[in-house]
């Protein structure tokens, strides 16, 4: 987010599922708010996926900082995967069906 390669709208979509995600952690007895962070995390997989592979640069614009924050990026998605899993076992925990 930092380099200024992906777009305004992939941190907007990730700093506001870091914000619905935060309330749900204080929220400890509301089902919407983990229902939201949920579904805000496999909304942000999909999105995530389509950010870096249209802005992807080809390799003759790659500077050191753009490829750690692909990296960086990249990381991100690989983990949300284990977020959504940890989520969901909240969700369930709460009452969810």
């Amino acid at each position: 987010c930092m380099n200024y390669m992906l777009p305004l709208s992939y941190a907007l979509g990730n700093f506001s599922v870091l914000a619905v995600g935060i309330w749900a952690i204080v929220q400890r007895d509301s089902l919407d708010a983990i229902t939201m962070f949920l579904t805000g995390l496999l909304l942000t997989v999909l999105t995530d996926i389509i950010h870096i592979s249209i802005f992807y640069p080809s390799h003759e614009f790659l500077s050191d900082a753009k490829r750690f924050s692909l990296g960086m990026a990249i990381f991100s998605l690989l983990l949300k995967p284990v977020s959504c899993y940890l989520v969901y076992r909240m969700y369930r925990e709460r009452g969810g069906e």
